[in-house]
């Protein structure tokens, strides 16, 4: 690792990336927990004319799939007469969104490193950071314990009102779910979420088939995908949507939103129904039959799952072993809920 002295950022590492052959290679800059390249590196590490990157970003900020502000950022860097010249330079997140409509070698080299990486992170850095993680849980808890004391005091001695104790203690219980949920997360006691729900629209094949359809018109439209993109293997999604509609003894297998929408997601990503682009339809019919059973929103008007949380899940879900699939369905659950 090196320092950076080209950009006016506070300095972070530089992390090499090589080709297999290790003949090309890239000084990635790592700052603020994440990566950032300019066209020019986008150009050279999936081996396509700057152009065309200049291109695909574009269509990422017009098309809404990413904000600007969050994932673009200015740099000061010396250009080749001398001058300084002020460089947009774009994150971990604009340059996987890049790198999927990229469609050559180097770019599907970078995904299964990309890939690779982001479960080395989520999976070992956990492993390698436990001691820290238990002590920061045991701060927790007593921060945790402190607040609900402060609070159970405060209206003991009519400090607070019915309307600002109720606004408090909605702030600590978020804060304590977020905690209870990364503990059982770490102690392998997270369960599915199985409290039945009502359920406002099924899926069926033809509108999954039909969903998929309009997906790739829009992708290929957009130079996104191939024509191979969502053609089905035999009927694997038909037979993955039966298993997802069962019914034993008139209830159904799967009794809540929740739970069918994370088996759905599972099943399309791991059973690879379609030649290409399992990851994205997994995706694409997991946010449509949450937001068809209104069930996408919080309270508050927003995503349960982000883009960034999706994209995350998707890539563990692929790279996950056929004995972690409860684990699995159990996080998806557990953060819908």
């Amino acid at each position: 690792m090196k320092k950076n002295k080209k950009d006016n950022f506070p300095k972070g590492e530089i992390v090499i990336y090589k080709t297999k052959d290790g003949k090309a290679k890239l000084e990635v800059n790592f700052r603020e927990e994440t990566v950032w390249l300019d066209a020019h590196q986008m150009a050279e590490l999936f081996g396509v004319d700057r152009t065309g990157i200049v291109r695909h970003i574009a269509n990422v900020y017009k098309n809404g799939e990413l904000d600007r502000k969050s994932t673009c950022a200015k740099i000061a860097q010396v250009a080749e007469d001398g001058k300084i010249r002020q460089m947009d330079t774009y994150n971990l997140d604009a340059i996987i969104s890049v790198g999927y409509r990229v469609n050559s070698s180097c770019a599907t080299q970078f995904r299964v490193w990309a890939t690779k990486v982001l479960k080395d992170y989520l999976l070992k850095g956990f492993t390698l950071n436990e001691k820290r993680l238990k002590k920061q849980k045991t701060t927790k808890l007593r921060e945790l314990e402190s607040a609900i004391a402060l609070l159970q005091g405060a209206i003991r001695n009519r400090d607070l009102n019915k309307i600002e104790a109720e606004g408090l203690l909605k702030v600590i219980t978020d804060y304590a779910n977020s905690w209870i949920l990364l503990q059982k997360y770490d102690e392998g006691k997270l369960a599915i979420q199985k409290k039945a729900s009502r359920f406002h629209w099924e899926l069926n094949y033809k509108e999954a088939k039909k969903a998929i359809a309009e997906l790739k018109s829009n992708l290929v439209k957009n130079k996104n995908a191939t024509e191979i993109f969502g053609q089905e293997r035999g009927r694997g999604l038909d037979a993955i949507i039966g298993n997802l509609n069962q019914s034993f003894g008139g209830k159904k297998l799967y009794s809540s939103v929740a739970e069918k929408a994370a088996h759905l997601l599972y099943f399309v990503i791991k059973d690879h129904p379609f030649v290409d682009g399992n990851k994205r339809s997994a995706s694409f019919l997991f946010i449509l039959f949450l937001s068809k059973n209104n069930s996408l929103l919080n309270k508050k008007g927003e995503r349960k799952i982000n883009d960034n949380a999706l994209v995350a899940l998707a890539l563990l879900v692929a790279q996950s072993a056929s004995k972690e699939k409860s684990t699995m369905v159990a996080l998806v659950t557990n953060l819908l809920s």
